[in-house]
């Protein structure tokens, strides 16, 4: 049996007011309306989960492969310039 691969998701600030995500990898600052990408990595974190749990965020999809790496390559760029 092959191993499931694990996708990232678009999430989505279902509120009327503003939802910071403060995951361990990065903090996310969501206005009402706005959608963001997070990897896979981080839709097992706990603080996504409590927010996705209470439904002040929801996912709206999975990243599709190309997504995935562009937002990766991105999120380590931005790790390599803080250095």
């Amino acid at each position: 049996m092959t191993g499931r691969q694990r996708r990232g998701m678009v999430i989505k600030n279902t509120n009327a007011t503003p939802v910071a995500v403060q995951m361990s990898t990065r903090s996310i600052l969501l206005r009402p309306g706005d959608e963001a990408m997070v990897t896979a990595e981080e839709v097992q974190d706990s603080s996504l989960r409590d927010h996705l749990q209470v439904r002040s965020v929801s996912i709206v999809r999975p990243t599709t492969e190309d997504e995935e790496i562009a937002l990766k390559e991105r999120l380590e760029s931005t790790v390599a310039g803080d250095n």
